[in-house]
């Protein structure tokens, strides 16, 4: 053989052999490599050399998150109800080899572990509770899932029921008492707002009655207190009057009194005074005079007067 045939075949002979030793395993994902049939190691992401000929690569799995749909079962429920569940799972692989190893088929395992605790969580609810009680089948049933395929390496991270379909006779009966229920319903808010307009209305013409009741006793208490007011400037007007009437007497008195004391009369002078008084009373149309007794004193002195003037 000639020397460059040589080179050639071994140059292809070492590339096959690093195609066949040379490994890239991409992110997020973990190669099972075996060595003669037997579990040897795990290749994570990255370049990896193996032997060629005695390692191999036994699966290629992913550790990303994964979904999974249930097909849609037939659930019989506490009350003798038959509904079908639509069921998805989501769930990751955290032990590649276990995953590989441990089971045959991983989504398999897990579909056919959800049907049987579906069937067992449902069978013990009536119809309404499967409806209004979603959340709880979901926990427990991620609860239940999750202990079972730890085994596997694999961990449930959740649970949801897409879809709960009751028979066709059933929905018709639902959708009526759904429709009674609005009915129901609507009746009832509309007695409510009746009845909160009836005391909305009250509580107002109440506060009316009572604004008004208060406005009329505020108008009393005022006039009440003006007519007072009236009554008591009223008052201190006549006694003020009064007072000025009183001193304007007093002073005329006084004056009077001050005249008097300055002419000192005697008895005479008073006496004559009076029956001054008593001719002007006597021109008056009265047909009766009535004389004061010291009038009389007076007449009897100027009569015992005349009579010593006469003897003389």
């Amino acid at each position: 053989m000639e020397p460059i045939g040589v080179l050639i075949f071994i140059f292809a002979l070492l590339l096959i052999i690093a195609l066949f030793s040379i490994k890239v395993v991409r992110q997020s994902e973990v190669y099972i490599i075996e060595r003669l049939g037997k579990f040897h190691k795990e290749a994570n992401a990255g370049l990896n050399i193996i032997v060629p000929f005695v390692d191999r690569v036994r699966a290629v799995v992913s550790l990303k998150q994964q979904t999974m749909d249930v097909p849609p079962q037939g659930v019989i429920t506490k009350d003798n109800v038959n509904i079908n569940i639509d069921t998805v799972v989501f769930y990751q692989i955290t032990e590649p080899a276990k995953a590989v190893y441990e089971i045959e088929n991983l989504q398999k395992g897990i579909a056919y572990l959800a049907i049987t605790t579906i069937r067992d969580i449902v069978g013990k609810m009536d119809l309404d509770s499967t409806f209004s009680s979603r959340d709880s089948i979901n926990t427990h049933l991620r609860d239940v899932l999750d202990q079972a395929t730890d085994k596997w390496g694999c961990k449930v991270e959740r649970v949801e029921i897409k879809d709960i379909k009751p028979p066709a006779d059933i929905r018709d009966a639902m959708e009526k008492q759904m429709n009674a229920e609005r009915t129901k319903r609507a009746a009832i808010l509309e007695a409510e707002g009746k009845s909160q307009a009836d005391i909305t209305h009250a509580e107002g013409t109440k506060q009316a009655i009572i604004l008004e009741a208060e406005a009329e006793r505020e108008s009393s208490i005022r006039r009440a207190q003006g007519f007072r007011e009236a009554r008591i400037l009223e008052s201190e007007g006549t006694s003020e009057a009064i007072r000025k009437i009183a001193d304007a007497k007093a002073q005329e008195i006084k004056l009077v009194y001050g005249a008097i004391m300055e002419a000192k009369p005697n008895d005479h002078l008073v006496a004559i005074k009076t029956l001054e008084s008593l001719e002007k009373v006597a021109e008056g149309p009265a047909n009766k005079v009535f004389i004061p007794f010291d009038a009389t004193k007076a007449l009897g002195s100027l009569g015992a007067a005349k009579e010593i003037f006469n003897e003389k």
